[in-house]
């Protein structure tokens, strides 16, 4: 079997002065990186519509378009939300630099650019944001539903059984559309708002069933990992008694295992004792062959599946 081409690193340097652009290029291309220009915000926009770097250096101050707005509408396209920005700007007003964040930016360099100094954030960043990819895609293919969004509730990257479960409040919704569907980005906001969010769910309910969302971690400066279980406990319950020879008790303990509730919480739902609900669950080990509380949910979400 051929071996896959090397990975070559690629930054898209957005700036309107052709001596920063010479410097920028001549600096990251001697270590290595293959360099993109754009001289307009304009066009950096239609040179995404193209290709999708690693990583882009915007200007922060531009005519026409200016960094912080042509920022705004890369982190708003979901096929380049997931790329890290830093801004160049040789402003000194604090508040520039809180504009530059709020529209998306990771980090910032002053001008005149320090070479070791932007090599260093430039590599730190797309390393970054290569291992987030690299989680996502890995989710991707376990069938996991997750999703990341940034504080304000803004939807970074889902995975593709996140995506129907979603779809699921909102037929016909995809996560290429402009933001999440409004029950669900409601339900968002209200999460997120908590002072306690890091545990914290909440769920949306309908007829056949809810989708519930838990805060996971706020693992990078502005993105929290949020996961989704898609809820039918009647239908749910009675295919996990039906596939794995469990009694209607065992069924509804283990599926509540596998929504990622405590024995407290199962006891509330059921209205059994903790104590009640820990001897079904040995029970379900011993029918299922296993010794843990994830291998069990492991099983039942396989089996709970359509």
């Amino acid at each position: 079997m051929a071996a896959l081409p090397p990975h070559r690193d690629t930054v898209l340097v957005v700036d309107d002065r052709p001596d920063a652009l010479r410097l920028i290029t001549d600096t990251l291309e001697v270590v290595g990186v293959t360099v993109l220009v754009a001289t307009s915000g304009d066009a950096a926009l239609d040179l995404l519509g193209h290709v999708v770097p690693d990583l882009v250096l915007m200007d922060a101050v531009m005519p026409g378009i200016g960094g912080f707005e042509t920022t705004r509408q890369i982190k708003a396209n979901p096929a380049t939300a997931h790329v890290p920005v830093i801004f160049m700007t040789g402003l000194t007003d604090p508040e520039h630099v809180v504009q530059g964040f709020a529209a998306g930016a990771v980090d910032y360099v002053r001008k005149p650019v320090d070479v070791d100094e932007l090599i260093a954030r430039v590599r730190l960043h797309m390393g970054q944001a290569r291992a987030v990819h690299a989680s996502a895609t890995g989710l991707d293919a376990t069938g996991r539903m997750m999703m990341a969004t940034d504080a304000s509730g803004r939807l970074l990257w889902c995975t593709p059984m996140a995506e129907l479960a979603i779809a699921g409040f909102a037929p016909g919704w995809r996560k290429g559309d402009s933001g999440l569907p409004a029950p669900v980005q409601s339900a968002l906001d209200r999460l997120l708002a908590r002072r306690d969010v890091q545990g914290a769910s909440v769920r949306l309910e309908q007829d056949d069933g809810s989708l519930e969302l838990g805060v996971i971690a706020q693992y990078r400066e502005n993105e929290v990992l949020i996961r989704l279980s898609a809820m039918n406990p009647r239908v749910d319950a009675a295919r996990l008694q039906e596939r794995l020879g469990l009694t209607e008790r065992e069924a509804e303990v283990l599926l509540w295992i596998s929504y990622g509730k405590s024995n407290a919480d199962i006891s509330e739902v059921l209205t059994i004792s903790p104590r009640t609900v820990q001897k079904h669950l040995e029970r379900i080990y011993e029918k299922l062959g296993v010794e843990t509380r994830a291998a069990a949910a492991a099983i039942a979400i396989r089996s709970a599946g359509q």
